[in-house]
């Protein structure tokens, strides 16, 4: 049961929260069962103030402040009130454990009032089951202790969904932040490539030119020399742009490692490359790079190696991610590899869209894709050696 989101995403709909009232018509069994109109009639008001504090705590959710922290007090209550009554109300004290992983973020504080509402439901079922034996207030043992076990599964499961929004909330803003910085680093390199490369060289042309000019009157074989010097200047400054603009292109990867560091730092988890034989690096090794690896190459192993970073950061839960180049037997292989949680502790193993567009493109350039999830998560690209 995951009722809201606090931190709706540009792609998440908040109407998608109304579907878990489905989870009301517990408290219709009773109704249902032993019909009555006074129960029918004060069932129906707890259900139109609940719809009403769910409301309030949903518009509530994108926003800081207590406020949303009353509903949950609120909802707890409104079920304490209605539960001697109608047990079917348990479903009121499991709202409420469902929302409080979204609106704590201590997971020590999220613990002790699970706890904290556990022993107030107890408290009131021993009260309406052993002081209060019989009468038209009465709970039962089996729906108290059914009540506090749905109440913490369905808590303790939304801890995961919490945290994974938070990470998820945290990524996004990392990413924007490294795109920015990106764009204003690159503006920079650019203008400062240009200026070296061109700078120098544009400034000799323009005073050949001068010369040539002021000599093709009176020295018209000086003033060709002069001018063809001006056409070989040019010729190696378009050479040298054309090497810049190459450059950037070839960079693409040692570009993306240094994302991915920057990503990963500010998820807390620690990058260590290096070149396959033990020597730290944060660079391609040279026999990756040239006429050994083509754009096309290049292109699948930087997104390859941005979507690693961001399943990492979004599931892993890892401490350290390791990056090695390897060139030998014929092939080269990119490693990456997590120290998160194994396949047992993780959801299903099956590939999402992201694993699924790797492998595709992996395979379309000729390489291979391996993923292992026996201890943490390894991921092996190999592609063939370029003769």
């Amino acid at each position: 049961m995951n009722p809201t989101n606090p931190n709706p995403g540009p792609n998440r709909n908040p109407r998608w929260a109304w579907i878990w009232l489905a989870y009301t018509g517990f408290l219709f069994i009773d109704p249902l069962l032993e019909p009555s109109l006074d129960l029918w009639l004060a069932t129906l008001a707890v259900l139109a103030a609940f719809i009403g504090m769910f409301a309030l705590y949903v518009r509530s959710c994108d926003q800081d402040g207590p406020f949303r922290h009353w509903m949950i007090v609120l909802t707890f209550v409104l079920g304490l009130v209605t539960f001697p009554w109608n047990p079917g109300a348990s479903c009121l004290f499991v709202f409420a454990a469902a929302f409080v992983p979204f609106s704590v973020v201590s997971l020590r504080r999220v613990l002790s009032l699970f706890l904290l509402l556990a022993l107030i439901v107890l408290g009131e079922g021993y009260y309406f089951t052993v002081r209060v034996p019989h009468g038209t207030f009465h709970v039962g043992w089996p729906n108290t202790l059914i009540g506090i076990f749905i109440m913490m599964v369905v808590g303790g499961g939304n801890i995961f969904f919490a945290q994974q929004r938070r990470a998820d909330k945290q990524l996004h803003s990392a990413q924007e932040e490294n795109l920015a910085l990106a764009a204003v680093a690159e503006r920079e390199r650019i203008a400062r490539d240009l200026h070296d490369v061109l700078g120098h060289t544009l400034s000799v042309i323009v005073l050949k030119a001068e010369l040539a000019k002021r000599l093709v009157g009176g020295d018209p074989q000086r003033a060709a020399t002069e001018i063809a010097d001006v056409e070989r200047i040019a010729r190696t400054a378009l050479a040298e742009v054309r090497e810049a603009i190459g450059g950037y292109r070839a960079r693409g990867l040692a570009a993306e490692i240094e994302a991915a560091r920057r990503t990963l730092d500010s998820a807390g988890v620690t990058l260590i490359t290096g070149n396959g034989l033990g020597a730290p690096s944060m660079t391609v090794p040279s026999s990756w790079v040239g006429s050994a690896l083509n754009p096309a190459e290049e292109t699948v192993l930087a997104l390859a190696l941005r979507e690693a970073v961001t399943n990492i950061v979004r599931h892993a839960r890892a401490t350290t991610c390791t990056l090695r180049f390897v060139a030998e037997d014929g092939s080269r292989r990119l490693v990456i590899e997590d120290d998160g949680q194994t396949a047992a502790a993780r959801t299903p193993l099956r590939e999402g869209n992201g694993l699924r567009g790797m492998r595709e493109r992996v395979e379309s350039i000729g390489g291979h894709f391996q993923l292992d999830r026996e201890h943490g998560t390894r991921l092996l690209i190999t592609l063939p050696l370029q003769s």
